[in-house]
This record gives C-alpha cells, sequence and structure tokens, in this order.
C-alpha cells in the first residue's frame, strides 16, 4: 500500500544529500498458517512471519509500506517487485533511497560500501550509516507504540491489514507530536545480497563517495 509520495523537500541527514528515504524490511512475526503454503512463512529465524518492506523520512514518518509478502522471502525480491521501485527506476522522483548492504546498489537506491579504504569511502559509510539508521528507529518506534505487532495470531492476510493500520497510526501519531515510547529491539537479519549492483548505480555512488572528499 502506498500512504504517502515520497519527496526531495528534505533530505534525511544534513550530511547526505538528496536523500528521499531510508529503506528496509521487518518481519512482524505470526501464528503457523495453516494451508499449502505454511513453509512459506517460515522465515530464517526459524518462524512464521511477514515480511514488511517501509520506508521513512527524517521524521520517522512511514511514507511508504508494503505488506504482503510472507516471511522468507528476501527484502531485496520484496523490493524489485514493488511499485515503488518500478516508479524510482522510471525516474518518477528525484533523489536517492538508503538500504542496507542486502539490496543491490541501483542509480535510485545507494548502499554501503563493502570494504571502505579511502577517507571519503569512510566517510560515505558513515554518512549512509547514521542517515539509513532512520528507518530502524521507525520500527523501534511502530513495535513499541503496537505491542501486538510483536506477535499478530492471526491470518496472513489479516496480519497484513493490521500491520498497515498500525502504520497510518503511528504516521498520525507523529504529524502530531506525540511522545514516543522506549524503542523496542530489532532482530539483526544482516541480509546477504542476491542480486550484483547495477552498473549505473555504482556510477552514481561513486558521485557520493567524492562528496566526502
Amino acid at each position: 500500500m502506498f500512504l504517502y509520495a515520497v519527496g526531495d523537500a528534505e533530505t534525511l541527514n544534513k550530511g547526505f544529500p538528496n536523500v528521499i528515504g531510508a529503506l528496509d524490511c521487518t518481519h512482524i512475526r505470526i501464528k503457523r498458517p495453516s494451508g499449502a503454503h505454511e513453509g512459506d512463512y517460515v522465515n530464517r529465524k526459524s518462524f512464521h512471519s511477514i515480511n514488511v518492506q517501509m520506508i521513512c523520512d527524517a521524521s520517522c514518518m512511514i511514507t511508504n509500506v508494503e505488506a504482503k509478502w510472507p516471511g522468507s522471502v528476501h527484502d531485496s525480491r520484496v523490493f524489485r517487485s514493488s511499485t515503488i521501485s518500478q516508479r524510482l527506476s522510471q525516474g518518477e522522483f528525484s533523489g536517492v533511497l538508503l538500504g542496507d548492504k542486502g539490496y543491490a546498489c541501483e542509480t535510485y537506491l545507494l548502499t554501503p560500501l563493502a570494504d571502505p579504504q579511502t577517507a571519503a569511502q569512510q566517510g560515505y559509510n558513515l554518512a549512509h550509516a547514521r542517515t539509513r539508521g532512520r528507518i530502524e528507529m521507525a520500527f523501534g518506534l511502530l513495535k513499541s507504540r503496537f505491542q501486538c505487532l510483536h506477535h499478530l495470531r492471526v491470518t496472513p492476510d489479516r496480519a497484513c491489514d493490521i500491520t498497515v493500520a498500525c502504520t497510518v497510526l503511528h504516521n498520525v501519531a507523529c504529524l502530531r507530536r506525540e511522545r514516543g515510547p522506549a524503542l523496542a529491539p530489532e532482530i539483526e537479519w544482516d541480509n546477504a545480497a542476491i542480486f550484483p549492483d547495477n552498473i549505473n548505480g555504482r556510477l552514481v555512488r561513486d558521485q557520493y563517495i567524492n562528496y566526502f572528499t
């Protein structure tokens, strides 16, 4: 579900230019579903879940959410199949998303360097990590506000609906500047990339690295 258009009016971090959002997926635990596709919902941590993609802005507002994938589906596959990925690839938005090393580097999705050597590369990775950290904060706030998201004892379809509803209410709380709860810890997934980097994506990343020279 697309909640709000990603805009380029404000970057996530003054140290990283032209960022329109931080991207990642989070797993929502569900009860074991019945049916032939039960195994599809078993994730790499060996529990049943749905894998939910979200994009957030600097204020931890969720600007895009896609909740429909079983827990076994890799984050990068979720992104490649998403409407927002298609819109970005068609040049609909001006700016870049930031994603972790599990994603392929694209012209519109920048990832960290695996082994930064120069001062500029290290500066790029540091700014990338600090800026992308907003999505982890958003996940923590969302799950702290709505404790049910730690384990939904409902069907997968119902779990997707509840997750989107909680996301909308989280955004309302952000707009009202409500005091945030203590952050809930996120499971570290450490996804390995399954798709190669786009050559043009690496060239765009090199241009950003030069910004930190």
